[in-house]
């Protein structure tokens, strides 16, 4: 409650005062320069009580890019098959460790061998008919040459001559039409057979089988597209998908130190770099998110096929640095881009200039302008009366 004001001195130099309401708007003016200075200046500067505070500590300090991500193997293959029929055998499952050129699997090899069966009796049948016309063109070649050797002595006529000559002609054709039709029958057959050799299904690679599609006793169809049979990866070295927004991604280079944590051991820290920032995006739920590529070796195999991870992306750090809260800094009136801290000593409070290098959310590195141990002013005591900062204005009333 205000006291009664004697504004006795004040009307007689100024006769407007002596309207109630001009009283009343001079006091309220007082009141809002008060407050301001209560709310921004911090109360009284000797009364240290009014503020919160901390020291300033040594510590470590990271900033950091998060992103969710997916474990995958680096190098899998889909082991599929070129040839279509019943798959009659399946020689793995789902976590053998296999070797290159293993075997995996089989697809009914009935037709192919039939094939190749056949073709191989028409090449024999195309060889036995080449054979005889090489034979006959002997004759043809021997006839030929009586011929020619008669008609010169004119001891024969011009058509038995002329029929000779196109004898010999026609034989050679045929030897030459069963030689091209053998070579034409070679080729079918080597594709025959390499469609017969397709059914025994072999590993192009070292690793585990992740992965099982089809099983035995499946009609498999290979005119469309290759069916595939199972899956191998090396789990020696794994790949972590990271999504990342595209206001971070900017700052993502290839080769920056990376950490990151499974779901399943949030305790466990595994380490590496970038390999790689893929240009393509994808769009989810309307937002755009950028892959990025981290390999990590997993030799224990403690890593495994589509694990959830959250990565870290180390932007800078520094160790034993001196730390405070940002929440303590305040943009500095004299140095643009500069900034001041309050700090308490002696009971009272003083404004110094600092050296601020990285910073996050939390808390900033000062470099220089501050001491291990210093107080510095984070924010304002909530008072006994006032919970909270607020100030409610009304209109004053005088007696």
């Amino acid at each position: 409650m205000l006291q009664k004001l004697d504004t006795s001195g004040l009307t007689a130099r100024f006769p407007q005062l002596k309207d109630k309401r001009w009283i009343a708007s001079l006091a309220l003016f007082g009141v809002l320069v008060a407050a301001f200075g209560w709310f921004f200046i911090g109360g009284d500067g000797d009364d240290v009580a009014n503020y919160r505070t901390q020291p300033v500590v040594k510590g470590d300090l990271e900033k950091t890019v998060t992103a969710l991500a997916q474990v995958r193997p680096k190098t899998f293959v889909d082991v599929g098959t070129q040839v279509s029929g019943q798959l009659r055998k399946v020689e793995v499952e789902i976590g053998d460790v296999v070797k290159q050129g293993q075997s995996l699997a089989q697809i009914d090899p009935t037709v192919y061998q039939t094939r190749v069966l056949a073709g191989r009796a028409k090449i024999e049948n195309l060889k036995a008919q080449l054979e005889q016309n090489r034979a006959q063109l002997v004759l043809d070649q021997a006839r030929e040459d009586r011929s020619r050797q008669l008609f010169a002595t004119n001891a024969t006529s011009k058509d038995a001559f002329e029929l000779a000559t196109a004898n010999l002609k026609i034989n050679q054709a045929k030897i030459a039409s069963f030689e091209a039709q053998i070579k034409e029958m070679e080729a079918t057959l080597q594709g025959d057979e390499a469609n017969l050799n397709y059914t025994k299904i072999f590993a192009p690679q070292a690793g585990t089988i992740v992965d099982q599609i089809a099983f035995e006793g499946q009609t498999l169809n290979a005119n469309q597209t290759a069916p595939i049979i199972v899956r191998i990866a090396d789990l020696d070295v794994m790949t972590v998908w990271a999504q990342v927004a595209e206001a971070d991604v900017p700052r993502i280079t290839a080769g920056m130190p990376v950490y990151f944590t499974t779901l399943g051991m949030p305790e466990k820290r595994f380490t590496a770099t970038v390999r790689q920032v893929l240009p393509t995006p994808q769009t989810i739920n309307d937002v755009i998110l950028y892959n990025v590529l981290i390999d990590v070796p997993n030799k224990e195999r403690e890593l495994m096929t589509n694990m959830t991870a959250q990565v870290f992306f180390v932007l800078g750090s520094v160790k034993e640095a001196l730390l405070v809260p940002v929440a303590a800094l305040r943009p500095s009136q004299r140095d643009k881009g500069g900034f001041t801290v309050r700090v308490i000593e002696g009971g009272t409070v003083k404004v110094k200039r600092v050296s601020v290098g990285l910073q996050d959310r939390n808390v900033a590195e000062i470099k220089s302008g501050l001491n291990e141990g210093d107080v510095v002013v984070i924010g304002q005591a909530a008072r006994s009366d006032q919970k909270q900062k607020s100030f409610s204005f009304g209109t004053p009333k005088f007696k």
